[in-house]
């Protein structure tokens, strides 16, 4: 069996991601190749080369690829996965945009979101926002999956030595195009790589309170800033800020989850944490159910004393 990963980049790097993904490629077998489909993506070849355990990487560098538009690469991705037992690819909003086209091309079963591989053909996945874990038996020649990169340790970006080899690039479809991008500039890590996060919810009352008390506490702690959806959808902060089932999935060494009910959406995507900590005026809070640390009591007077504490 030689295995397919779908690498994620930015064309210069690679994105953390995949290297979740090479871990969950390698519970299956030993061959691994990625795929770099981008234009002017040499520097996120040589890094996936560098990769440890992947033995080729198949680069196709293309103008129609520049927007990693989803149609264009499911099409390329489609194109080769004949070759291959298995085609990963990260659980993010990039994999879950491209590998049902790849699916849907191929004929084949879609396994979403994977977090554990039994065999090479058996796969657990979370189904009830996390409430169920189902085990899906694939039948097809080529599976095709997204893995939840949360539930898989990074692989070491550095040992590999990978061939290189140019793939030729499929046409350009057409089907669509971008035509802008808003991207928000942050210092603070990356939400869905970061080690701490510091979250808030409704409970904060407004984005002027959301962002005087989180924003000291997520500055001393070198953390990333998440939200629950009550508090996206009432505006304190914009929707990639989002954690939960309709979010961003999380996992990182310290979640700290502040004037959050603890909703079973918002806890999808996030009780995977190593250590939660929880600040909400309720008791009875569902949050405090899942916290390694838990502080009833008005968040208003603890945060701060807890912002001066750090010094």
């Amino acid at each position: 069996m030689t295995i397919l990963v779908i690498a994620e980049h930015d064309h210069a790097a690679l994105k953390a991601a995949t290297l979740n993904v090479v871990t969950a490629a390698k519970r299956i077998d030993n061959s691994i190749h990625v795929l770099v489909a981008g234009s002017g993506c040499d520097g996120a070849a040589a890094a996936a080369a560098n990769i440890d355990g992947v033995a080729k990487v198949l680069v196709a560098d293309a103008s129609q690829y520049a927007d990693q538009g989803a149609e264009n690469v499911a099409a390329l991705i489609a194109a080769v996965a004949g070759d291959y037992s298995h085609v990963l690819a990260p659980a993010t909003s990039t994999g879950k945009n491209v590998m049902p086209r790849v699916a849907v091309a191929l004929d084949v079963a879609h396994v979403s979101e994977i977090v554990a591989i039994e065999s090479a053909d058996t796969f657990v996945r979370p189904t009830y926002a996390g409430n169920v874990m189902t085990t899906v038996k694939s039948i097809d020649g080529v599976k095709v999956l997204t893995v939840r990169t949360t539930a898989f340790d990074a692989a070491s970006a550095n040992g590999g030595a990978a061939v290189i080899d140019a793939l030729a690039p499929g046409p350009d479809l057409g089907l669509s195009r971008v035509v802008g991008r808003e991207i928000t500039k942050s210092a603070r890590p990356e939400l869905s790589a970061a080690k701490i996060i510091v979250s808030g919810g409704r409970g904060l009352g407004s984005s002027e309170h959301f962002h005087a008390l989180l924003d000291p506490l997520a500055d001393k702690l070198g953390a990333a800033l998440g939200a629950s959806r009550a508090a996206v959808d009432a505006g304190y902060v914009p929707n990639d800020y989002q954690v939960g089932q309709t979010g961003k999935i999380v996992a990182p060494q310290i979640y700290f989850a502040i004037g959050i009910s603890g909703a079973i959406q918002h806890l999808a995507g996030m009780k995977d944490s190593k250590v939660i900590v929880a600040i909400n005026k309720d008791p009875e809070a569902p949050i405090f159910g899942v916290a390694d640390y838990g502080l009833a009591g008005d968040l208003f007077q603890i945060v701060p004393e807890l912002v001066a504490a750090l010094g």
